[in-house]
């Protein structure tokens, strides 16, 4: 045989045997960011929509509006802003995994979102033209993640047949969810309106290998589900002040109010396009190179069924002082239907208490009086469900508000809060986790200033 032709058939087959390798390789490209191991089932973790500053509170959204932070869930928050609000959210997480076999520990932490709101009347041009107009607006965009889905997971089973195999899970990706939101505010009545465009995809294999089996064939299958559509949300909140005669013989407001809010999601679709293959592959000195593919895939769409959520609650709020609140929210996620990807999932649920107190906001000689000091809880019911239990979540938070003072007397803040519980189903995984939240608020009240010539 000539050089020429021994060259050739080298090439051939070491082109083939990298061919194989990378197909048999697939499942270990994926690098997931987390490890989570139910994050394989539904459309991964749902991630919450509240922001680091009532993160500390247990997560309160519902009757949860300030002057100068941000709250995305609730858009009828938005029209109670004084002042633009430009937020940036991280988080860090430690997680311990337990199962009856055994433990690991993860870590983990990316940015958890990016927010701007803005008061569409300037409060300093009101206050300075003396304009009582009973009419406020408000307005943000913001990006974060929905769902996460993140899991690297390798388990042993045994048979009699084949001994022994290792079963390679892997996943990654998640849903993005880029978000308009409205709000308008006539007295103590405000009325929201959140527009959102979902997008994002995740990776879902299993691979198998049959380790006792000498020249044995792996087998691996491989789903992608890519998402995107239009989604909205509709909330409101109602804030009645108590009053008291002054010394004119005039109502005013004391200080004190109660805030009652609500918003929801109804049953919505989105659209998914998913792509999947199941094979088997075997490269060995003695059989060469054999990939067998016994399904093909891709292009494929679907509509996915979103299930009706809300969320009703209550505070009562010192302004500047103290507030207090309470929270429920449920998920029909029984209602849920992804034909890519078919599951059963369970009717969710969530109570969330949590308190804010400030000793001072007005103290010049000591910072830690003008702190917010932060404390909350949450319970909750996850959608998905393991051995016919469903997934339980508890958890307790501490959070701190630091107000920094910035040129032209604006003031920011660093909020900082802690959430440290668990999550799972007892005997058969459990996730104990300490996660901390932080995020950057600068505010400035000079946009859609009118600057007037005296």
């Amino acid at each position: 045989m000539s050089n020429t032709w021994r060259s050739l058939l080298v090439l051939v087959f070491t082109g083939l045997g990298a061919i194989a390798l990378q197909a048999q390789n697939e499942n270990a490209t994926i690098k997931p960011k987390s490890n989570s191991p139910y994050s394989r089932f539904g459309l991964g973790d749902v991630l919450p929509g509240y922001l680091a500053g009532s993160a500390g509170m247990g997560g309160l959204t519902a009757a949860y509006n300030d002057f100068y932070h941000l709250n995305l869930a609730n858009p009828a928050a938005l029209a109670h802003l004084k002042a633009t609000s430009f937020e940036v959210g991280l988080y860090g997480k430690y997680t311990k995994l337990a199962t009856p076999s055994g433990k690991d520990d993860v870590w983990g932490g990316n940015l958890s979102y990016l927010a701007l709101g803005f008061p569409l009347k300037n409060p300093v041009n009101r206050a300075l033209d003396r304009n009582r107009s009973p009419w406020d607006f408000g307005m943000s965009l913001s990006l974060a993640p929905y769902t996460r889905v993140g899991y690297s997971i390798e388990s042993k089973t045994y048979n009699d047949g084949f001994k022994e195999a290792t079963n390679y899970l892997k996943g990654d990706g998640g849903i993005y969810r880029a978000q308009w939101g409205n709000s308008v505010k006539y007295k103590n009545l405000s009325l929201g309106l959140n527009l959102e465009y979902n997008f994002g995809k995740a990776v879902y294999s299993r691979r198998v290998a049959f380790d006792s089996l000498a020249h044995s064939y792996e087998t691996e299958y491989r789903n992608e589900i890519a998402i995107n559509g239009l989604s909205y949300t509709l909330g409101a909140q109602y804030v009645y002040n108590f009053k008291k005669l002054n010394a004119k013989g005039e109502m005013e407001n004391t200080g004190k109010r109660i805030i009652v809010g609500a918003y929801g999601r109804p049953a919505q679709n989105l659209n998914s396009e998913s792509s999947r293959f199941f094979q088997r592959n075997n490269i060995s000195s003695y059989v060469g190179v054999v990939i067998d593919t016994f399904l093909l895939e891709s292009g494929v769409k679907n509509a996915v069924d979103m299930p009706v959520e809300w969320t009703i609650g209550i505070s009562y709020e010192q302004i500047n002082k103290l507030r207090v609140g309470l929270e429920y929210s449920s998920g029909k996620w029984s209602k849920f239907a992804n034909p890519a990807k078919p599951e059963q999932l369970t009717d969710s649920y969530r109570f969330a208490a949590g308190v804010e107190y400030v000793p001072n906001l007005t103290s010049y000689n000591s910072y830690t009086q003008k702190i917010y000091y932060r404390a909350g809880f949450y319970q909750a019911g996850d959608p998905r469900t393991v051995n016919g239990q469903q997934l339980k979540q508890t958890a307790v938070t501490l959070g701190f508000g630091f107000p920094i003072i910035m040129p032209r007397q604006q003031v920011s803040f660093v909020d900082l809060s802690l959430e440290a519980g668990k999550f799972g189903v007892k005997d058969v995984l459990t996730e104990s986790f300490i996660k901390l939240n932080l995020g950057f608020t600068l505010n400035d009240n000079s946009w859609f200033f009118k600057r007037k010539f005296n």
